[in-house]
């Protein structure tokens, strides 16, 4: 009996005979199809970005950012409008069952089930289709949650009144007076700080400085009231003290 005879050798198709390399190829073996990332591609980066950062600084210069006068707290008739990407939520507030007595409807609980169904919809729908028209579920909540967004922002956009805001928030000069004038004392003792400002700018009423009015037309608006935001008797104190004020007002420019 020879040796060896009768034996017989299996191999394990689990273990590869030979051992693969797996280091990627080089990218000279690809030639026209890829290129090396320094400098080749990553200055071809460095300069897109260069073109977008030069296109935006040319943006913002030529047409600046709108800025308003310094915000007045006493100022109750200003009416705050937020950002675009806000807008849609802005809106939302706005309408009956989201506002008023179901502002906690309008500001957490539908925003809250809306950021939860996105957030739930990769559970939802785990099928391996990448088609939209597969994928019922997930496209549904995405669909809505895009035309609503796409609505609320339209609305608050159509309904706002946009001349009025541009005048509630104009920067107006400040006015240059003594505050330790007499005249001025009257003023912030009557009510007339609340609708014209403590610096006579303006608010709910109109700014006091260059009147073009005489003493006289400003002592009868404020015992007989202007329509339709002035009403009369708004002054309380004096004769005396009336033509005081009404002379510090004339006199302002």
């Amino acid at each position: 009996m020879h040796r060896g005879k009768g034996m017989k050798f299996v191999g394990d198709s689990r273990i590869p005979a030979k051992k693969t390399s797996y280091i990627p190829k080089d990218y000279s073996e690809y030639p026209g199809k890829t290129e090396a990332f320094w400098p080749n591609f990553l200055l071809k980066e460095w300069m897109v970005g260069a073109v977008f950062l030069i296109g935006y600084l040319i943006l913002t210069v030529a047409h600046p950012s709108p800025l308003e006068r310094v915000a007045d707290p006493t100022d109750t008739s200003y009416i705050p409008l937020p950002d675009w990407y806000f807008l849609f939520l802005y809106q939302l507030l706005k309408y009956k069952y989201a506002s008023g007595d179901f502002t906690l409807v309008g500001a957490l609980i539908i925003p809250g089930v809306a950021f939860t169904a996105l957030l739930l919809a990769p559970w939802l729908d785990k099928g391996p289709e990448r088609r939209p028209s597969k994928r019922p579920i997930t496209v549904s909540i995405m669909l809505l949650a895009v035309i609503s967004v796409i609505y609320l922002t339209w609305e608050s956009v159509v309904t706002h009144d946009w001349e009025k805001a541009a005048a509630q928030g104009e920067i107006k000069e400040e006015v240059e007076f003594d505050k330790e004038a007499e005249g001025y004392q009257i003023y912030s003792e009557q009510s007339c700080v609340q609708c014209h400002g403590e610096n006579l700018e303006g608010g709910v009423g109109p700014g006091l400085a260059g009147t073009g009015l005489s003493a006289e037309e400003i002592a009868d608006i404020a015992v007989n009231g202007l329509p339709p935001g002035m009403p009369p008797n708004a002054f309380e104190g004096s004769d005396e003290e009336l033509q005081k004020l009404a002379e510090f007002i004339a006199s302002l420019e």
